[in-house]
């Protein structure tokens, strides 16, 4: 099965640093029989093995669910052998014959787009994989990436949250009919400890994690991947998608002026086209 393209999950479940072996299965399991149908990985979260028994444990069909994972410049890296082995290796961790999607986890250190995306492109005619993902892009290595690619990618996964908005990486989505999947969306649990998320919180009668992630979802072109593990968390974040903001909240949300970010690297590519 290929995501269907127009109807992407709007909501999955980020597993970074959910790194405990049962915590890590048993709450993909749980996501997945209270109607989460997309999981997100990585190499570099060593717990794909984990991801993996989850989604063969839960009374899910494994065609109903997106699976992606990513592959790091610092694991298996990302010149060509490198990203097929790493392509394999993620499916052979998690019991699966192929990955719904696969992300350049950091276009970072030996990174060359030639090179890295041709492999990509060989994975999915190899059926390995069924869709091309960039992670932590500038707007400079996208433009690149999309000359050497012979297909758009389906997602670009960034982060963003009410604390960075990521206009210009959203509107350049927009433009190219991306998918733009924002991880860290409860900006690392800072949303909790916001007067304006607060108040449109008690508004609504909802918590502050349903409230950004609902911001997030009134944006075109924009899915979530938040991370939880406890059964309740995980109903929370679920609801979001029934929280209708109305144009003040998310207007009230848009004029948060702050620009922090809760994951960088010393050589992340927004810092060098600065």
């Amino acid at each position: 099965m290929q995501p269907p393209e127009s109807n992407f999950p709007a909501i999955g479940l980020g597993t970074w640093q959910n790194t405990d072996p049962d915590e890590c299965a048993n709450s993909v399991q749980t996501a997945l029989e209270l109607g989460y149908r997309h999981i997100d990985t990585a190499h570099y979260y060593g717990n794909e093995e984990s991801v993996g028994r989850g989604l063969h444990r839960a009374d899910v069909e494994r065609d109903d669910v997106v699976v992606a994972s990513k592959v790091h410049a610092e694991k298996f890296g990302l010149d060509y052998d490198g990203v097929i082995e790493g392509a394999k290796k993620s499916c052979e961790r998690m019991d699966v014959e192929r990955l719904d999607l696969l992300y350049v986890h950091w276009p970072v250190l030996h990174y060359d787009a030639e090179e890295t995306l041709s492999a990509f492109e060989q994975l999915k005619q190899d059926g390995v994989i069924d869709h091309v993902g960039l992670s932590n892009y500038s707007i400079n290595l996208l433009d690149e990436a999309l000359e050497v690619l012979d297909e758009t990618p389906l997602a670009l996964q960034m982060e963003m949250h009410p604390f960075l908005h990521q206009d210009d990486i959203l509107e350049y989505a927009q433009e190219h009919d991306i998918w733009l999947i924002a991880y860290s969306p409860l900006a690392r649990g800072n949303v909790f400890e916001n007067d304006v998320l607060e108040s449109i919180a008690e508004k609504h009668e909802v918590s502050e994690a349903q409230v950004s992630i609902a911001w997030l979802l009134s944006k075109d072109n924009v899915r979530v991947i938040p991370k939880a593990s406890s059964e309740a968390h995980l109903r929370d974040n679920l609801h979001a998608v029934d929280l209708a903001l109305d144009e003040e909240d998310i207007e009230r949300i848009d004029d948060i002026d702050r620009q922090e970010r809760y994951v960088e690297r010393d050589d992340s590519p927004w810092l060098e086209a600065k």
